[in-house]
């Protein structure tokens, strides 16, 4: 099945490509074209259509706020020592307060 440019051409603007004509000209659109008339003619009786993955729900675990447990295991990271007897993160200052 060959495709004159003027079609290739609205195919592309209904798509909202732009395609120039040098492009068009090396372009195997044909063997496409062939590829899905062949996906086509799959005989899919007695498959069931897969509409939506997301059916099966994840396994869920209780939602329990807590601090982690695991405040010293981080604040073993802080590269200064200042902040981290303090309990966080002493970072340089980045802006100035003018």
């Amino acid at each position: 099945m060959a495709f004159s440019k003027q079609q290739l051409h609205k195919f592309a603007d209904l798509i909202h490509i732009d395609i120039p004509d040098e492009k068009l000209a090396t372009m195997n659109i044909d063997s496409v074209i062939e590829w899905l008339d062949k996906l086509q003619k799959i005989d899919t009786t007695g498959v069931e259509p897969m509409l939506n993955p997301s059916k099966h729900a994840l396994p869920r675990r209780a939602d329990i706020v807590t601090d982690g447990g695991i405040r010293d295991k981080i604040l073993a990271n802080a590269p200064d020592v200042a902040g981290k007897s303090r309990g966080y993160f002493a970072v340089p200052k980045v802006m100035d307060g003018d």
